[in-house]
């Protein structure tokens, strides 16, 4: 009888090959995003290999997909994208007890260098060595595989579907946003923009006691969602600046007393001239969304206060993109 076990032994190397291939969603170019390999770092004792099951689609990249670019931060190389993700664990690293396989978590896409005085003293959000999530040099998480410090991993309780987990992080925007702001029980807040982060923004500020919440969008389809989610009222503006004064008059009458804090979610000259307009005096604007790295203001008001398929993916990009009645676009993996 012929001796096949070296046949046998190279058909399982094959198959254990094509079952450990790590796929991710590669931007390659200006909306230009291609599934390919994406080989991971080997397992650190205090690491866990995640495998992403849900992931949302941020602002961030769609200006990545549409631009190259965010801000400052440019894509000089073909980067994974995608950092709003929550998945499963399928190992740990030798020295991690909190997890074990199978666990459901959502991941902290910063990993800060642990270090220096601003991660010592606690705001590790500010670490200059920050390594982020689908911000260039940095590859995302749009992956079947991602290998994760462990304290950067959240276990989600048996009533949080992957889909919420992976909306933890925008969240969490919302919720530092009103901590910054000393949102409560006695603030009127007035919400610039009803998309993903305007909306997490509303609900926080609910949370925290706001008594009365307006929300403002150019978009009445997006007004309409946030009416839904328990805005008190919405308000309808245009695109054009000229029209700051009149519509300032209609979100303060629609909120009925003084704005104590307004939140821009959208970050253009004119949403940051109408919050700074309508707020009281001596009420808070919270800057929020960075549509554009740099703004015109007149700041007398300021002043005056003391304050996965390759289709699928591409769709859903452009449809992230076009913004309309997607407001948070998700990819199950």
């Amino acid at each position: 009888m012929a001796d096949d076990s070296g046949e046998e032994a190279e058909a399982a190397a094959c198959r254990d090959d094509q079952e450990e291939e790590n796929m991710a969603a590669w931007l390659l170019g200006i909306k230009t995003l291609k599934i390919q390999p994406y080989h991971l770092p080997p397992l650190g004792p205090q690491d866990v290999r995640v495998r992403i099951k849900a992931l949302g689609i941020c602002g961030s990249d769609v200006h990545h997909f549409k631009n190259m670019r965010c801000a400052n931060f440019i894509v000089k190389k073909p980067m994974v994208v995608g950092h709003e993700c929550a998945g499963i664990i399928e190992e740990v690293g030798s020295e991690v007890k909190s997890f074990e396989v199978g666990d459901r978590v959502a991941l902290e896409p910063g990993i800060s260098c642990g270090r220096c005085c601003l991660c010592k003293s606690g705001s590790y959000n500010l670490c200059p060595e920050m390594k982020f999530f689908g911000s260039p040099p940095t590859n995302g998480s749009l992956a079947h595989k991602v290998v994760h410090p462990a304290n950067l991993c959240f276990k989600l309780p048996d009533n949080v579907s992957l889909e919420e987990g992976a909306m933890c992080e925008p969240l969490s925007v919302g919720v530092h946003a009103c901590r910054r702001a000393n949102v409560g029980p006695e603030t009127n807040v007035m919400i610039m923009g009803s998309g993903p982060i305007g909306l997490v923004t509303l609900l926080a500020a609910r949370a925290f006691g706001a008594p009365r919440i307006v929300i403002v969008d150019v978009d009445v389809r997006r007004l309409s969602i946030a009416k839904n989610l328990g805005a008190d009222e919405i308000v309808e503006v245009s695109t054009d600046i000229q029209d700051v004064g009149a519509e300032v008059a209609k979100i303060q009458n629609a909120m009925g007393s003084g704005i104590d804090v307004s939140f821009d979610c959208v970050g253009f000259d004119k949403t940051m001239s109408i919050a700074l307009n309508a707020t009281r005096s001596g009420g808070k604007v919270c800057l929020i969304g960075l549509a554009k790295s740099e703004m015109t203001l007149a700041l007398s008001p300021a002043a005056a206060r003391f304050s996965f398929t390759q289709k699928g993916l591409e769709d859903a990009f452009e449809t992230s993109a076009r913004g309309g009645n997607a407001i948070k676009v998700m990819f199950n993996l």
